[in-house]
Order: structure tokens, then sequence, then C-alpha cells
């Protein structure tokens, strides 16, 4: 009883932070926007390539920035813990009975309310472009719930590395260092029969690419709920991964102190 007590308290308190500063959300579109809309249209005719398997590009690669999105505003999560520690916020959180686990929890919600709000945006703007997706409602909610996991887990994996780094420029530096490699080495912009084979191998082990390939199993005409379920799977194996270690970090915190 706790434990929920404080995760709704935490929760509230990253939700009314986010609620006080709305612009922080379309800043973090402005990069996927300019892909949207400029990438649509520079390899709109790779779908008529055979083989592609898609009717249209744009309805490809929605799915994927919608996955890359979540993945890169995840990635700012940690900034909020480093904020605590430099106010001393945090030290007078540690010394407190408070659950540790509700800290990052907190923040998992915050995250996952701007997924969906990010979501919404991108797949507006692609429909008004003339993208279509077969799987209707039931496949864009699974969609953006597949972009959460992955949001997720990144999200604890920042704020885990936050508490180890406690530097806004180390942070900066590895979610540079993770998300480009991550997002390129997946079938975010490309069908992966046209990948080259050693990063076709790569992608088989890159969450990022279970996530792009779960979102677009589910928006497809037939969604593929098969393949989409067990990649949701793995990356719930993943972000429960990356919640223990982040609530593991607050020890190595505390013993740095």
């Amino acid at each position: 009883m706790t434990s929920s007590r404080h995760t709704a308290q935490f929760t509230l308190r990253h939700l009314r932070a986010l609620w006080r500063q709305p612009a922080y959300i379309m800043m973090t579109l402005a990069q996927p926007l300019i892909w949207l809309l400029l990438f649509s249209q520079l390899f709109s005719r790779v779908a008529q390539i055979p083989g592609f398997g898609s009717g249209s590009y744009l309805t490809y690669l929605v799915p994927g920035l919608v996955v890359m999105t979540a993945l890169m505003s995840a990635g700012w999560s940690g900034m909020t813990f480093i904020e605590d520690i430099d106010r001393g916020v945090m030290d007078r959180l540690l010394v407190s009975p408070v659950w540790r686990g509700s800290l990052n929890i907190g923040l998992l919600v915050q995250g996952a309310c701007i997924t969906v709000v990010q979501s919404a945006v991108l797949v507006g703007i692609a429909v008004l472009m003339g993208a279509r997706f077969g799987g209707g409602v039931a496949g864009l909610a699974a969609m953006v719930g597949v972009a959460m996991l992955l949001g997720g887990a990144f999200s604890a994996l920042s704020n885990g590395f936050a508490l180890v780094a406690r530097q806004r420029e180390s942070l900066i530096g590895m979610v540079t260092m993770l998300t480009l490699p991550l997002t390129f080495l997946s079938s975010v912009f490309m069908q992966p029969a046209f990948l080259p084979a050693w990063i076709r191998n790569v992608s088989r082990y890159n969450p990022v690419n279970w996530a792009a390939e779960a979102a677009r199993a589910t928006t497809q005409a037939n969604p593929d709920w098969t393949s989409a379920g067990a990649h949701a799977v793995l990356l719930l194996a993943v972000l429960l991964g990356c919640m223990m270690l982040a609530t593991l970090s607050f020890r190595t915190y505390q013993r740095s102190m």
C-alpha cells in the first residue's frame, strides 16, 4: 500500500511538471517531424521496388518514427534525476522511507504520456499526408503500447545512468551514443530484406528493431498479432531488467555520497 501511494505521489509530481512545460513535447517532435516530412518524400519511390512489400513508404515509415521518437525522448528522462541531485532533492528523498522504485515509475508514467501525445501528432500528420493504417484503432493503440515499452526501458536505463554519472554531459553523450546506432541498426527506415546482411543480423538482437517490427505488424492490413506479441514480450523483459538496474543504481549513488 505504501509503495502504491509513493508511486502515485511521484507520478503526480512529474505530470504536474510536464503540464507546466507542455512545449517540451513539441521540442522532442522537431526532429521526427523533419524526418517524417522529408524522408517520406525523399524515399517515396522505394516502395515501388519489387519485394518491398508495402504500398506506401510513408505508411511503412510512421511506425518506425513513433518508436524512434519514444526512444529519443526517453533518453532525457535521467535529466530529472540530475536536476534533483544538483538541488539536493535526491539526497533528502533517499534518507526518507520512500520506495525507490516509485522514483523510477513516476518518470516512466510521465514518459508514457509524452509518447501518447507524440504518437497522436505523428499519426495525425501522416494521415493528412495520405498514410493509411489497415490495423485500425486497435492496431494504432498497440503500436503506441509497443513504443511505451521501449521508451520505458530506455527511460529506466537513462535514470540509472544519471545516478551513476551525475553529470548532464555524460548523459547527453550516452543518449547520443545509443540512440542513433540503435535506430540505424534496425528496420525503422528500411525493409529488413533490403538491409546489408550484417545489419540484418545485428537487428535481430536490437530492442529498437523489435519495437519497430511489432509496431508495423499491428498497423498493416492484416495485423500479425502473434509476431507483435512475441516482440512485446521481449520488450517487456528488457523493461523489467532496466527497471531493476535503475533501482539498484540508487545503492551505487548512496555509496558514493
